[in-house]
């Protein structure tokens, strides 16, 4: 993480000018277009924040959104209230919920930690879709290392291949509406296409708490009660199956980054983490209503030995073997620095 603070110069005026010059690049390109740039939007803070600091910069953001048909109500809501109040426009792709079941009920029944990789990867998908149809160069992506942390390389993986081994093993649907990234199509967005990857709060100073006031003073923007909880798949993740399945509390990133950079103490972080997670109410009824699950089935999955991608085709061997290839495209933020990073380099094994 100081290395990555250091490179993209976060917060700082070498940070400020970087990001200055990638913004004027940004109204270059998009000279006699209607949008000159794309975000990604889901009701959470950072992205909701990300519409109004490009409309700040006097950028013409067109708004995209995936849904998985798993949204909280009051994640629907922000991203209208936001879009509404900056007068933005929105390009959505909404899957099949039959199908996004699928894929999710497969996950789950692999028994694998990735249970969201299909929609991660789908955003990014339709995020490319998006800015290709508009003849738009740049995406702007609302993640903040700083705030949220980076996972250790090798804990969680997914790619193109890694969704569709699983799902052509354990799913039963054909995926007719699911916007899949293949590798092909991910060479041909980075490499043909070119259209570049940014993240402004890499290089800006950013505070989630200063950005969640800002939003709810704006345009009636209203919290959804804990990280990631703006999606129902996502706080099943967060708050139910990673931590019992997996032992595993994905806070630690955020809350370690944040006592890293001085944001919060260290004995204010180990008395958020000692509380058990936010999980809404019935959350766990909820997921096994949608995926059509008994308690029992429910039960034994959850019970059984925890699997790794690691045991499921991917295109990682690819990545490693073309990782000259992908630093050149992640220092022209062709790809994200963070899958060259975490995807481009062999994992070692834990003795």
């Amino acid at each position: 993480m100081d290395s990555l603070t250091e490179q993209y110069g976060t917060g700082s005026e070498k940070g400020r000018k970087e990001f200055k010059a990638i913004v004027g690049e940004i109204k270059r390109s998009g000279k006699g277009k209607k949008y000159d740039c794309v975000v990604g939007v889901s009701g959470g803070t950072d992205s909701s924040y990300m519409i109004y600091l490009a409309k700040d910069l006097g950028l013409r953001p067109l708004a995209v959104h995936y849904d998985n048909t798993w949204n909280s109500a009051i994640a629907t809501q922000n991203i209208y209230k936001v879009l509404h109040h900056a007068d933005v426009d929105l390009y959505t792709h909404v899957v099949d919920n039959s199908e996004a079941d699928d894929i999710f009920k497969a996950f789950f029944k692999a028994g694998v930690a990735e249970i969201e990789a299909s929609t991660d990867l789908a955003l990014a998908e339709v995020l490319y879709r998006a800015a290709w149809k508009y003849g738009i160069k740049f995406i702007l992506e609302g993640h903040s290392f700083v705030t949220e942390g980076i996972s250790p390389l090798g804990r969680n993986y997914f790619d193109g291949k890694y969704i569709s081994a699983i799902h052509n093993r354990y799913g039963n649907l054909p995926m007719k509406t699911y916007p899949l990234m293949t590798f092909n199509r991910f060479v041909f967005w980075s490499s043909v296409a070119r259209i570049k990857k940014i993240r402004p709060y890499w290089y800006l100073s950013y505070s989630k708490e200063d950005a969640r006031a800002f939003l709810e003073k704006k345009c009636g923007w209203q919290y959804y009660g804990g990280h990631h909880l703006e999606n129902r798949m996502t706080a099943f993740f967060h708050g139910i199956y990673a931590p019992q399945k997996f032992n595993s509390d994905f806070r630690n990133n955020t809350l370690s980054a944040l006592v890293r950079n001085n944001i919060i103490r260290r004995e204010d972080a180990l008395k958020e983490y000692s509380r058990a997670p936010v999980i809404e109410y019935e959350l766990e009824k909820y997921f096994k209503k949608r995926l059509e699950l008994s308690d029992l089935e429910y039960q034994k999955i959850m019970d059984a030995p925890p699997r790794s991608w690691t045991e499921f085709p991917t295109y990682k061997k690819r990545f490693e073997l073309l990782r000259p290839v992908f630093r050149v495209l992640a220092k022209s933020n062709l790809v994200p620095m963070s899958f060259y990073l975490k995807y481009c380099f062999p994992v070692k094994e834990e003795k």
